[in-house]
């Protein structure tokens, strides 16, 4: 029987870690697979630092050791949004230590063994990379917008919604 590492990752503590984890179980049962470990995160998945993502770091520290034989992800962003290099250079390390991997929900990206399939994995890991600076300026955007309305920032005022008015102190919206 396969021994399966499971790794789940969201960007926040705001997201929900265990729909994934559930899905990715359900698999793990229906396939026949043991799981030896869940490595989990809660981070952005654009971050390269070694401290930065624990739970991925670990599932590394154990591919090496070879203490289990699949890793299973619920997609390549999940993953890593660190660009197509990184993601390559991992699952490339993955590959010659034969060690299966498996997107749940991307199923024609698994285990590298055609040419077609690397490009592909750059491909999708690159726009990952791309979404994952497009989401930081939106928040950025959207921070900045709230601050401009007064709803953030060092001069925050107490506001109050009557009658779908805003009034602030002393000034009326």
């Amino acid at each position: 029987m396969k021994q399966v590492a499971i790794y789940g990752r969201v960007s926040t503590d705001k997201q929900e870690l265990e729909n994934q984890l559930h899905d990715l179980r359900r698999f793990t049962k229906r396939n026949n697979w043991k799981i030896y470990k869940v490595y989990t995160d809660v981070v952005t998945g654009k971050s390269v630092n070694e401290k930065s993502r624990p739970g991925f770091d670990e599932l590394f520290q154990d591919a090496r050791k070879k203490l289990f034989d699949i890793i299973l992800f619920w997609n390549l962003d999940r993953f890593s949004r660190a660009g197509a290099l990184f993601t390559l250079l991992r699952l490339n390390e993955l590959n010659k230590r034969e060690i299966e991997w498996y997107s749940y929900t991307e199923q024609y990206l698994n285990t590298v063994d055609e040419p077609m399939k690397s490009g592909i994995i750059a491909m999708i890991a690159s726009l990952s990379a791309v979404e994952a600076i497009k989401i930081s300026q939106r928040t950025k955007a959207g921070m900045r917008g709230k601050k401009n309305v007064g709803k953030r920032g060092k001069d925050k005022k107490k506001r109050k919604l009557r009658r779908g008015v805003i009034i602030r102190e002393n000034n009326t919206y």
